[in-house]
């Protein structure tokens, strides 16, 4: 089932009604879904490679507690915090400002920043090691089956 963006995400707690909570695609819902979102939002960073290193790990220790309690949900939130740690860090090593098209809506010239290519690099290593995990995708499983 695809991520439900009709949602009251003002007013649910996703921790206390996780029936509601869908996967969906991606990185779908990273930013609305709570109390997860303020969990994890502070440290989600990659200007440097050093900031990235520090971000990733935070966020994967994060997944790790959530893992350690049975919280599917926390654990899918932290995996797409860390997979949009890749994909922003990955757009602005390829265009300089994170600017893919220009005002005309064309596709810019890519310039690779070499520093925030590693940074993407550092969050892809434990986007790989996340989305591998047995348990975190027995959970997804589990959730998916149940709840859709």
């Amino acid at each position: 089932m695809s991520f439900d963006y009709e949602q009251d995400f003002d007013n649910i707690n996703f921790r206390e009604n996780p029936e509601k909570y869908r996967v969906g695609r991606g990185e779908q819902g990273v930013l609305l879904v709570e109390p997860y979102k303020s969990e994890i939002l502070p440290h989600w960073r990659f200007k440097t490679p050093e900031i990235a290193r520090e971000s990733s790990e935070k966020i994967y220790q994060l997944f790790q507690y959530y893992k350690e309690n049975d919280d599917f949900i926390g654990m899918d939130m932290a995996r797409k915090f860390i997979q949009m740690g890749y994909t922003r860090a990955r757009r602005y090593a390829n265009y300089k400002g994170g600017k893919k098209y220009d005002e005309d809506g064309h596709v810019n010239k890519r310039q690779i920043d070499e520093e925030k290519a590693e940074s993407a690099r550092i969050f892809e290593e434990k986007w790989k090691i996340i989305r591998t995990d047995k348990k975190y995708l027995e959970k997804k499983k589990d959730h998916q089956k149940n709840f859709g």
